[in-house]
């Protein structure tokens, strides 16, 4: 297989991916009726935030893929994993404290990525840094949104 079609390959799963899960586990009343954070951003800011990620997030899986580094895979399927698995917690099963314990390890997993790739995939480790600066945004707000609606 080309390395340009193994790159479609991760595009299509990365975004796609991203994309399918945030439309099946949407936002919707639960998540307006919330107390919010004075630093809260809009509603439409996460969408194309995502979006970028994840074409970020998938060029340097494919990055350290396309050079067989197998320690920044581990961390980068992880990291994967985490992502996917917080919305469904988050908005579909409206547990904001196990979104919590998710975007931890999600956050946990990023600076993995980052550790492991930065001495033989650099490139991919300074691609990630968005990444992390989002999700370490995306935790406290995680946090202060559970802090906020004890009920969560």
């Amino acid at each position: 297989m080309s390395r340009s079609m193994v790159l479609l390959l991760f595009l299509v799963l990365v975004v796609g991916g991203g994309l399918a899960i945030g439309y099946i586990a949407l936002p919707g009343e639960w998540y307006a009726s919330l107390v919010k954070p004075s630093f809260n951003p809009p509603n439409w800011l996460f969408a194309p935030v995502w979006t970028v990620l994840y074409v970020i997030i998938a060029l340097a899986g494919w990055r350290v893929w396309d050079r067989g580094l197998a320690s920044p895979q581990q961390f980068w399927w992880a990291q994967l994993l985490f992502n996917f698995l917080w919305s469904p917690s988050f908005f579909g099963l409206q547990q904001m404290g196990l979104a919590l314990v998710v975007i931890v390890l999600l956050l946990i997993s990023i600076i993995g990525f980052i550790k492991v790739s930065w001495r033989t995939e650099r490139t991919s480790a300074i691609l990630f840094l968005p990444y992390l600066a989002w999700v370490a945004f995306a935790t406290l707000l995680n946090a202060s949104l559970y802090w906020l609606n004890p009920a969560g």
